[in-house]
This record gives C-alpha cells, structure tokens and sequence, in this order.
C-alpha cells in the first residue's frame, strides 16, 4: 500500500494530526513504510534546506532551460540553482495533493514562478509561501499566494540587493477546482481553489496547497 492509499484511510482529523506531529518528513515515511520524497532529494544534515545543483546535472538543465523560456533578456547572468528541501512543508504538500486528487479526480500540479525580494527569501524556504503577506506587492485578486507562468512577469516582483542579485521561486502548485479571477474578487467563491486570469496570473488561497521547489539567484 502506498503513502497516499495509507493516508486515504485516515480520518480528516488523523491527517491533520498526522501532519502536525510529524513535522520531520523522513520520519513519516518511516513511520508510512514508503518514501515518497523525490529521487533527487539528499539526507539532510543539521536542517540544511538548500542544495546548490552542479551545473553539469540534469536537474540544473532542466531547470535552467525551463527558466530560459519565458524569462526573455531580463537575465544576465544566472548565478546559481538550489533545491529546496523542507521535509515538514512536502509532508503537508502531499497530503494536499492527495486530498485534491479524491476530490477532483485528476492531476492539478503545475510549476510556476514567483519573484520577491530578498528579504522574503529565507521565510518561504522555512514555512512556505504565506498569503498573509498578500498585499505588499498588490493583491489584485484577493488575499492569496500570487504566481505566474512566465519568469519574466515574475522578475517584476523581484527587488535586486546590493550586489544586483534577484531571486525567483520555481514552485510546484496544485491549482485544484480553478475559477477566472475578477478584481472585485476578495477570495475565491466556494468549493474553489484558485483563480487565475487565463493569461499569466494564478493566485492560490489554501495552506499546503504550494511548495517552493527551486530557488533561482540571478542579475
């Protein structure tokens, strides 16, 4: 029986307890028979949350070329990849990916990018994205996380620091059941998820329902 079966059989209050007691992810897969973290990922040592990739793997490729699609001239050099690796925050993201998946009867994952200043860098990396912090950079659809499917439109939301770094966020984001945003929206109506303009814009509104995969340090 795999991680998301084992956890179909819980009970909505067992999952969230499940989630909350069991902050450190190894220690859940253990506990679960099953390790669902992804193959790329290291044993962590002493809490370290961020991997810097070589940029002769796969995974940098990868990341690189996806990045190198849609952020159009306004990279002049990538600096570095890192791989963000936050046991407790996955947990939770799985969970919300499974209960989605019940409910919806399909895959809603999508990755996408989300530009902030440096300051925000480390408090994502530690408890996630955080929609109370919706506002400081606009909120035009309601207070939620704001992403977007380009790189380039991210970088707007970018703030370089003294040394002319910027950094964009590749996440992994469950969009759920989706509705088409509206400024005079506040929130999405019920039994939604999400909104997005249709173009570039997602905006998510429920916790564990993001994961902030890559961390991209760029001028």
């Amino acid at each position: 029986m795999n991680f998301c079966n084992k956890i179909d059989l819980m009970q909505e209050t067992e999952k969230q307890n499940f989630v909350e007691i069991y902050g450190n992810f190894f220690v859940a897969m253990q506990i679960l028979g099953n390790d669902q973290l992804p193959a790329t990922w290291k044993r962590s040592v002493k809490d370290q949350k961020r991997f810097l990739l070589l940029e002769n793997t796969d995974e940098y490729q990868s990341v690189l070329t996806y990045f190198n699609q849609t952020i159009n001239g306004k990279c002049n050099q990538l600096i570095k990849i890192e791989r963000i690796q936050n046991e407790t925050c996955f947990g939770q993201y799985l969970v919300q990916c499974q209960e989605f998946e019940k409910r919806l009867k399909k895959h809603t994952e999508k990755r996408l990018y989300h530009g902030c200043p440096e300051q925000a860098v480390n408090s994502i990396i530690e408890t996630n994205f955080d929609k109370s912090f919706s506002g400081l950079n606009g909120a035009i659809y309601g207070v939620g996380v704001y992403f977007s499917s380009k790189a380039d439109f991210s970088h707007g939301y970018t703030v370089p620091n003294d040394n002319g770094e910027r950094y964009i966020f590749l996440a992994r984001v469950l969009l759920g059941k989706i509705t088409s945003a509206s400024k005079s929206m506040k929130s999405p109506p019920p039994r939604f998820d999400s909104a997005t303009d249709r173009n570039l814009i997602y905006v998510t509104y429920h916790d564990a329902q993001t994961y902030p995969e890559y961390l991209i340090t760029y001028r």
